[in-house]
């Protein structure tokens, strides 16, 4: 045992410290304050701790709890609403008010709760690790698959259906060194990544029902995004709309440093929100990690790592997982608080030297696997991080060591959710690397000339973008006809196609196939309008055309109705821009 020998926020200088290792948890103080080593030199150790230091004093007992900063993995994760290092918020709001009491902590998992555990396996059965020994039903969408822990293979034992706590042990497994307790709850260190067989390429998207992502700019399953946006621009409703709608079986969301406010919303409006393909409340099939601006700072740097592992825990089981992180840039501010007190050299304005490496060890712990398991088992980790640069400016270390490692980039604009165009995902900044490798499964699923649509559609916003300068020197007038049609076509797919409500009932989600209908549409439309144009006909004729009123409302019909609205559509499309006369 040990003793304070200097205390700097939430850094603490212990002396006197003996057998202890990197990242081990000690309590600090006579309250017990829960920390964890970052330094050790000599007999000296340098502790960061995840609760208020306020009060501690040189000479107060530091005791080394013996094991990394580990996070308990088994059911009952869903539905619980945990601080950065899984203290159960709910639990402890009934113990000790709306405050964390200082040193107070409370088992992540309900002890006494029973779960019918059913066997999948018999006594005898040879079994390693990664390896669905039985099923509990966590939830009524979710069935948690209890595995044996890493490193135990052997001969299983009684392996008998009936009620278990988390802590019963509910089968052994007989190694060469001994029998092994298997529980219906595992630990595991949180910096460690859980380990996987291999890591399968991105071809399969994960479908969020929102036209601007899905259509333009799509992530595959196991993939990696960066939000990057200034405030109000619409980073958290995007987060909420792909928790809500995306084709991920579990979502991990993980509020890092965020406005208390803004996580009061969350928690007040998750626990509301009915999974749209179910019926059933989404928080059974979501676990949330809330770390606000007023707590702890060194908890908010832990908070990502809880939220990761728990998200690679259900990957295991063989689950597409979609953690959002919201926001990566208050963690790296609690990174660099933390390197300050440690009087480490700062790099670029200020933040620590290594900050490039955290990034890239978090993101890296996304991908589409095979998990270890000798049957064939895969499972996927997406990673959405928000980033909230001070003034919007992406030049800044966090958002641009954050580009360098995600394959997709979202970027949020002011100016286009000043004008209340949402999503305000920029469609002239942003890209995904993924666009290629999924097209093949857009043009196998959806329709077979996905990737020409698209190009189309992409190649006219962009050539809308070089026309703006022109039309603000000549005015819109003077533009030739063609012109005046590219102008034409990108306001509806500006209007028409990429606004979308989050809040409309209908439109808050748009399957893939209707998404390729209404683009179609308005491409149909260009091509019809270009053909009337060489036949001399004005934009002024075509622009008074009445389909384009029903082009206008394809958003507003529903998913069951598209198919037959959307054929309707081409034949009228083709039938008055053929008519129109020069």
């Amino acid at each position: 045992m040990g003793k304070v020998a200097r205390v700097s926020g939430p850094v603490v200088i212990a002396e006197d410290l003996k057998d202890v290792r990197m990242y081990d948890v000690v309590r600090v103080g006579e309250l017990g304050l829960v920390g964890e080593v970052i330094r050790i030199s000599g007999e000296r150790v340098t502790i960061q701790v995840y609760e208020d230091t306020s009060g501690i004093r040189p000479g107060e007992k530091v005791e080394n709890v013996g094991k990394p900063l580990s996070v308990e993995l088994g059911p009952g994760l869903l539905k619980s609403i945990y601080d950065g290092i899984q203290r159960p918020l709910d639990v402890i709001r009934e113990k000790s008010g709306d405050f964390i009491r200082r040193g107070f902590s409370a088992s992540p998992l309900d002890e006494t709760r029973k779960w019918l555990y059913k066997p999948l396996l018999k006594k005898g059965d040879r079994v390693s690790t990664g390896q669905v020994i039985g099923e509990v039903q966590e939830t009524s969408l979710i069935t948690h698959r209890i595995m044996i822990p890493y490193g135990v293979s052997g001969t299983l034992g009684e392996n008998s259906e009936g009620e278990y706590t988390v802590s019963d042990t509910v089968t052994t497994v007989r190694t060469d060194k001994g029998e092994v307790p298997v529980r219906l709850k595992q630990e595991w260190p949180v910096r460690e990544a859980r380990k996987v067989m291999h890591k399968l390429p991105p071809n399969t998207p994960l479908i969020t029902g929102q036209r601007v992502i899905d259509s333009l700019f799509p992530v595959a399953k196991g993939g990696t995004v960066a939000v990057p946006g200034p405030f109000g621009s619409g980073k958290t409703v995007v987060q909420h709309q792909l928790s809500k709608w995306s084709d991920s079986d579990i979502v991990v969301y993980v509020g890092c440093g965020e406005r208390g406010n803004e996580m009061t919303e969350i928690l007040a409006t998750f626990p509301e929100l009915l999974d749209p393909k179910s019926g059933k409340p989404l928080m059974e099939r979501t676990v949330l990690i809330a770390n606000t601006s007023n707590m702890p700072v060194a908890a908010r740097e832990a908070s990502i790592y809880t939220g990761i592992t728990i998200a690679e825990y259900y990957r295991d089981m063989g689950y597409d997982v979609a953690l959002m992180a919201d926001s990566t840039s208050r963690w790296a501010e609690a990174l660099r608080e933390i390197s300050g007190r440690l009087e480490e050299m700062p790099g670029e304005e200020g933040y620590p030297a290594y900050l490039g490496r955290k990034v890239s060890e978090f993101y890296e712990r996304s991908g589409n696997s095979r998990v270890v398991s000798p049957d064939e088992r895969f499972g996927s980790v997406t990673i959405v991080g928000a980033v909230s640069p001070p003034g919007g400016d992406i030049s800044e270390p966090v958002s641009q060591n954050t580009l360098r490692v995600t394959r997709v980039f979202w970027a949020l604009d002011s100016s286009l959710a000043s004008r209340r165009h949402f999503p305000s995902i920029n469609w002239l900044n942003s890209y995904s690397l993924y666009q290629l490798e999924l097209s093949k499964w857009y043009e196998k699923n959806v329709a077979q000339d996905w990737q020409s649509v698209y190009a189309e559609s992409m190649a006219i916003l962009q050539k809308e973008a070089e026309l703006q300068e022109v039309v603000q020197l000549v005015g819109y007038d003077a533009l030739p006809e063609k012109e005046k049609a590219i102008l034409d076509i990108s306001r509806m797919i500006r209007e028409d196609f990429l606004q979308q409500s989050a809040f409309d009932e209908v439109d808050s989600y748009c399957s893939t196939r209707k998404q390729y209908g209404m683009l179609k549409t308005i491409i149909e439309m260009s091509r019809c309008q270009n053909e009337a144009i060489e036949r001399g006909v004005s934009m002024e004729k075509l622009a008074a055309l009445a389909v384009r009123n029903k082009i206008s409302r394809m958003k507003e019909v529903r998913e069951a109705d598209f198919q037959q609205y959307f054929e309707g559509l081409l034949s009228e499309i083709k039938a008055q821009v053929g008519a129109v006369e020069a």
